[in-house]
């Protein structure tokens, strides 16, 4: 059987009831439901992450969404496992951050612990089931099969994103409708979840090619995706689609702070790198201070998500001064698609060459 052509039989367009195969990224803490609107408004898919949302917030996000549109959007939310609690390791982190809060005039005995993202819950299904929402997206894999169950019922679309081969296999054998190809160049959180070895992480375009010839439903292509030439790049190679993400985040619909703004229209946007350092899970994101002298990758953040609460005060400090120096600049390797342009007229320009 040739699984690519078969594949292409089976468009983005059919599945999802899209008119342009093109996904916004769901990207938490940059964006809420007005991004979302206006890419499925566009005729893309427009995508609301609560991964960092209570469950009121998104019930409330969530009405909006059905006030504003008719279209077909997507719900993400992350499946990791919540880690337990281990004092020693939050000290040692506590310990590599202190000259920082000495720097900025911070107690660290007034930070509370806490996470930094949920994952999703049988609380989360309850909020979402009266919404139906047409497409549900996990990151690092999937819910419990009782939870996608639940999820399947309400006739919603699954979507979940794999970093090589194995976890597009593992995704296709427990019944997801289309699988996210998410290369190394992505920004933002690596949705691995089958390994902790970044060796095992390529780029996008081998990723799409590996993974077309591996499984049969169709592949969702992400990661330095930025203009209408990578799209139909990746859709050359068996794409039935591109997910975009960083392309979006000066749009005037995106919640993009200030300072963030900045740095993705600086050069030093231009070098990016994975770290650890926001949240304990490996992420890609503009190079700052702190990545700087920490080094991108360590050994003393706590599990993900908890090593959030440490840094959160000298990010909100540092900010304040109008300084990313200990902030998660989330953008993947190509921000050059990066403008301040309308969220509809970006989706639109996206799929100009298909």
């Amino acid at each position: 059987m040739d699984k690519p052509g078969a594949r292409r039989a089976v468009t983005l367009e059919s599945l999802l009831g899209v008119d342009l195969p093109v996904v916004q990224a769901p990207m938490a803490g940059v964006q809420a439901s007005a991004l979302a609107l206006e890419v499925s408004n566009a005729g893309g898919l427009g995508s609301l992450p609560c991964a960092m949302l209570t469950v009121d917030a998104m019930r409330a996000e969530l009405a909006l969404i059905r006030d504003g549109t008719s279209r077909p959007f997507n719900v993400n939310f992350f499946c990791h496992g919540p880690p337990a609690p281990d004092a020693a390791r939050e000290a040692r982190w506590r310990a590599a951050l202190a000259p920082y809060y000495r720097e900025l005039g911070i107690d660290p005995a007034a930070i509370p612990d806490g996470p930094g993202r949920a994952p999703f819950t049988d609380e989360s299904a309850d909020a979402l089931e009266p919404f139906r929402p047409p497409v549900v997206s996990f990151h690092f894999g999937l819910p419990s099969p009782q939870l996608l169950a639940r999820v399947k019922s309400w006739g919603s679309k699954v979507l979940s994103s794999a970093t090589t081969v194995d976890e597009a296999r593992w995704l296709e054998a427990r019944g997801v409708d289309a699988v996210i190809a998410q290369g190394l160049e992505a920004g933002g959180h690596r949705g691995m979840f089958l390994t902790d070895d970044l060796t095992t992480q390529v780029g996008t375009l081998a990723l799409v090619r590996a993974i077309v010839r591996e499984v049969e439903v169709p592949v969702i292509a992400s990661g330095g995706i930025a203009d209408a030439q990578g799209v139909a790049a990746a859709m050359a190679l068996g794409a039935a689609g591109a997910q975009v993400g960083t392309a979006y985040l000066l749009c005037p619909e995106a919640t993009t702070g200030a300072v963030h703004r900045a740095a993705l229209k600086s050069g030093s946007a231009r070098h990016t790198a994975l770290t650890n350092l926001f949240t304990g899970r490996p992420a890609r994101g503009i190079v700052n201070r702190i990545m700087r002298e920490l080094g991108p990758i360590g050994g003393a953040p706590p599990e993900f998500p908890l090593a959030t609460a440490a840094i959160a005060p000298l990010r909100a400090k540092a900010e304040a001064a109008g300084s990313g120096a200990f902030s998660p600049l989330w953008s993947g390797q190509d921000a050059g698609g990066c403008r301040e342009i309308a969220a509809a007229a970006l989706t639109r320009e996206l799929a100009s060459r298909l």
